[in-house]
């Protein structure tokens, strides 16, 4: 276990917060992943989802409006964008006509190119699009099956000085797990579970607040960078 794992999980520890595993899930107190049985369930399980969800969008214009707003001011030469897991591509939309750049999405179902999107399971790394983004957007982080691998694969497409959005909700806890949401985090937690996952790589370094809430609760967006080596 090397010096950064060692300190998230000892920060948990004092916490009250533990790591175990068993009965084909994975829970590490606030933490919790469930698994598939194989790769092509995984695929099945979240087109079958996308699908029976294809007109329901979970982003809405106010929280896109925020994390604009924080683009305009930290990022004013923004260029690109890229919104992981957008189902129809509303948010894609959103971000495109308010900033006036180019953004593209991805979803992993194959209904990606009836709305513009590239069918991409967002785990993987493309080559075109390594350091090639401004900003990357998600509000589905919690369809990641391997969130180390998915969070790791989401900073690596960051331009210097990018950054990566993380809208977060209580939808995401992990309370919310299921087959089709495996991956649920208590917001307390995510930084330290991000400290985890990048190995002293990345971090989060703002959490935004905004004023209105998402089903019935608040909204937390982790703004998460890349960390300079040397």
């Amino acid at each position: 276990m090397n010096f950064v794992e060692q300190l998230a999980r000892n920060f948990l520890r004092k916490r009250g917060y533990s790591v175990s595993h068993g009965g084909g899930e994975d829970y590490r107190g606030d933490y919790r992943l469930m698994q598939y049985s194989s790769y092509e369930q995984y695929v099945s399980v979240q087109t079958e989802g996308n699908k029976r969800k294809i007109d329901q969008v979970w982003a809405d214009e106010a929280t896109i409006d925020v994390i604009c707003d924080y683009v305009r001011k930290t990022i004013p030469n923004a260029k690109r964008g890229l919104c992981h897991g957008s189902r129809n591509g509303t948010e894609v939309k959103w971000f495109s006509d308010r900033l006036g750049i180019d953004v593209m999405g991805t979803d992993i179902s194959d209904t990606a190119s009836r709305f513009g999107l590239t069918q991409w399971d967002f785990h993987d790394e493309n080559p075109d699009w390594k350091k090639a983004f401004d900003f990357v957007y998600t509000n589905s982080h919690d369809h990641a099956h391997d969130p180390q691998k998915a969070f790791t694969t989401w900073v690596g497409q960051l331009a210097d000085g990018g950054k990566l959005f993380i809208e977060h909700t209580l939808g995401h806890a992990p309370a919310s797990v299921s087959t089709l949401d495996p991956f649920g985090i208590d917001p307390k937690v995510l930084p330290y579970a991000v400290l985890e996952f990048g190995e002293g790589k990345y971090a989060v370094t703002k959490v935004i607040k905004p004023a209105h809430q998402k089903g019935g609760g608040p909204i937390w967006v982790f703004v998460i960078e890349a960390i300079p080596l040397g």
